[in-house]
């Protein structure tokens, strides 16, 4: 079973779901996810060195789950206070009744109207660690009131003071649907969410403010959810674990013929390195054979540095290549798997005339990249004409350019922009970035686990779109092809940030690393994760 990744909307159907349909109480949700909060906070947090731990409880349910997490780590002999922005009787349901129970237990409650009140609290109290259960994944609006002047004065406090912060679900004041700030919001060290982690904890800026993230179970009947798929969700966390289901060892008699032949269409005079590394990356991917089709000029250059490729000359102009190569690549394209265009192809008024001609006369799936994306903004609607699978591989700059939008406007939503992108090219998209999300047009969404700053640099997009070609040459879907490749060129990053420092490795050594990932895959062994499940 994968780890589902969801919106607001989609856990409150979840919810309603397993309550109404498989008969959970809601008492029980409540009480298994303020225990599960509470079990986490005893594992980062040991009442040893926490002397005090105050609850900030707001109006709604993840007040209520701060309740049952104050109720038993104060069982567990934690100096626990709650502190209460809004008047006991607006609560109500199961947050009511953990309410009188922290009441009947007699656990410190204080009720606080003012900021003046809250700023005596903390000069007097001092707490070690926050509880934020404030706000959750249903906040719609910007904080205001008592609650922003709260916050507000706990992120100056947090500047010069060592108060560790645990939230709720989410951090009071972020989007659960796209990580965007509402208003203001309380920065974490540790979040715990449940059943499902939400598309905000994993957006920027939202990102920035959960820190270590917790996925803790509250009773989720998943295997008789299985059969819902209407109302499963539509993100899937990539980690390990979901790409070793869908990698598929090679076993057998096997050869060259069998991970198919692919070309690649990149390069041209100044960008030559894009088309060397777009074939490095689908040979470290596995491809049989890789056709790199560039300018004839370029062609000793990529002879000498990937003697394991074949090339193909084509009529240049202005050094790019040139509109009358447009039979030629037709020719070449018999006997391959799948078709790479873009890395570095250029942007003049023949290959423009060129691209556009080609694409739709295409039948083999097509992987389209950088220059190519570049040019196709200018007419998107070619992408319409292409009879053949498509997988897009834009980065923020790309992508606002093909939806002809702000970059700015595009990372507030990129879910929104996924959407639109996946439906422009009815295929696959790659959105890259930090958790690259992968799209396609019905709607189905990977979040990669991996978020490595060291990849930010010319170059790696390139193997990237190699990798993906590589994969569907071996036959495997343009999705899986994209999925398999993300998490592979993320943790190639990965793996050399850890072994040689944050940044300053280059594209040739994220694709050298490649086939060690990929040997991880095969093994039977338990693997580290981004993110923590515990059942």
């Amino acid at each position: 079973m994968p780890l589902y990744v969801t919106t607001s909307e989609g856990i409150q159907r979840l919810d309603k779901y397993v309550m109404e349909e498989y008969g959970l109480l809601p008492e029980i949700l409540m009480e298994r996810a303020g225990l599960g909060v509470a079990q986490v906070v005893r594992e980062f947090f040991p009442k040893e060195h926490f002397s005090l731990v105050t609850v900030l409880s707001g109006p709604g349910n993840n007040g209520g789950d701060g309740f049952v997490c104050a109720r038993h780590l104060w069982n567990w002999g934690y100096e626990v206070e709650v502190l209460l922005f809004t008047e006991e009787e607006r609560y109500r349901g199961e947050a009511l009744r953990n309410l009188q129970l922290l009441r009947k237990l007699e656990v410190p409650l204080f009720t606080l109207k003012t900021l003046e009140e809250f700023h005596e609290y903390m000069y007097h109290k001092k707490p070690t660690l926050l509880i934020d259960a404030l706000f959750g994944t249903g906040l719609k609006r910007p904080l205001e009131g008592i609650f922003y002047e709260v916050i507000s004065f706990l992120k100056d406090l947090r500047k010069n003071e060592s108060l560790k912060v645990v939230a709720v679900d989410l951090p009071s004041g972020i989007s659960a649907d796209n990580g965007q700030i509402l208003g203001i919001a309380l920065p974490a060290d540790l979040t715990v969410t449940f059943e499902c982690p939400k598309f905000g904890h994993f957006i920027y800026p939202g990102k920035e403010y959960v820190g270590t993230l917790k996925v803790v179970s509250i009773g989720y009947p998943w295997r008789f959810l299985s059969n819902e798929k209407n109302l499963l969700p539509k993100g899937i966390y990539l980690d390990a674990s979901t790409v070793r289901e869908m990698y598929r060892p090679r076993k057998g008699f096997y050869h060259k013929g069998k991970a198919g032949h692919l070309l690649i269409l990149a390069g041209s005079q100044g960008k030559s390195g894009a088309g060397y590394l777009t074939a490095l990356g689908a040979l470290r991917g596995g491809a049989g054979l890789v056709t790199l089709a560039s300018t004839q000029s370029l062609q000793p250059v990529y002879c000498s540095l990937l003697p394991e490729i074949l090339t193909l000359g084509l009529p240049e102009s202005k050094g790019e290549v040139s509109y009358k190569a447009l039979e030629v690549i037709l020719e070449n394209l018999k006997g391959k798997k799948v078709l790479v265009i873009g890395p570095g192809l250029g942007l003049g008024e023949e290959i423009q005339r060129l691209l556009f001609e080609l694409l739709p006369e295409i039948h083999l799936p097509v992987v389209i990249d950088a220059d190519a994306l570049t040019l196709l903004a200018k007419e998107p609607l070619i992408l319409k004409r292409i009879k053949t699978e498509l997988v897009l591989t834009p980065h923020p700059g790309e992508a606002s350019r093909l939806l002809n939008t702000e970059v700015r406007e595009l990372l507030r939503d990129p879910l929104t922009a996924l959407k639109r992108l996946t439906e422009l090219a009815n295929g696959v998209v790659v959105l890259k970035g930090p958790h690259t999300l992968i799209g396609t047009p019905s709607g189905d969404i990977y979040v990669s686990s991996i978020d490595e700053p060291g990849l930010s640099q010319g170059g790696t997009g390139d193997v990237l779109t190699g990798l993906i070609g590589a994969f569907i040459s071996q036959g495997y879907s343009p999705l899986q092809a994209s999925a398999l490749s993300v998490y592979l060129h993320g943790a190639s990053g990965q793996l050399l940030s850890q072994t040689y420092g944050p940044f300053g490795y280059t594209a040739k050594d994220v694709a050298d690393r490649i086939p060690a990932i990929i040997k991880s895959l095969e093994k039977n062994h338990d693997e580290e994760k981004t993110i923590s499940q515990i059942f």
